[in-house]
């Protein structure tokens, strides 16, 4: 279910590192636990973003939730689809909802993040939890 060329947060976002670019999104157990998404609010190309701070929010029917940076750099592009389609974050989140792609400041900084087996296991846990 979840991409292992991917990492992942604790707060349910991912990144897929290609060479100092990282593709930013959430994972398909944040769109799950949202619900319907029905707006999503990224920042604009150019601006800096810093590992583990908010640069977005996606607005459900249940609720509005920050987007915590999984990375740090400027953003280089925004996912437009998004503007007008932000339900297809609900239907794909880890390949065509996609939110912004980073200009790597640190392509190794991901590394420090969760892997496919260890993220899925976190969200087990999570889930018991409930």
């Amino acid at each position: 279910m979840y991409p292992a060329d991917y990492r992942y947060t604790k707060q349910h976002e991912w990144v897929k590192v290609d060479g100092e670019v990282g593709i930013v999104g959430i994972t398909h157990y944040a769109q799950q636990e949202l619900g319907d998404v029905v707006f999503v609010d990224m920042p604009k190309p150019g601006t800096k973003i810093k590992l583990g701070t908010s640069f977005g929010t996606v607005e459900s029917v249940k609720a509005v939730s920050e987007i915590f940076s999984p990375v740090s750099g400027e953003i280089l592009e925004t996912n437009g689809l998004l503007s007008d389609a932000p339900e297809k974050i609900n239907a794909d989140p880890h390949v065509t909802a996609w939110l912004i792609k980073v200009k790597l400041d640190d392509p190794k900084e991901a590394a420090s993040l969760m892997d496919a087996v260890a993220y899925q296991s976190y969200v087990e846990a999570a889930a018991k939890d409930h």
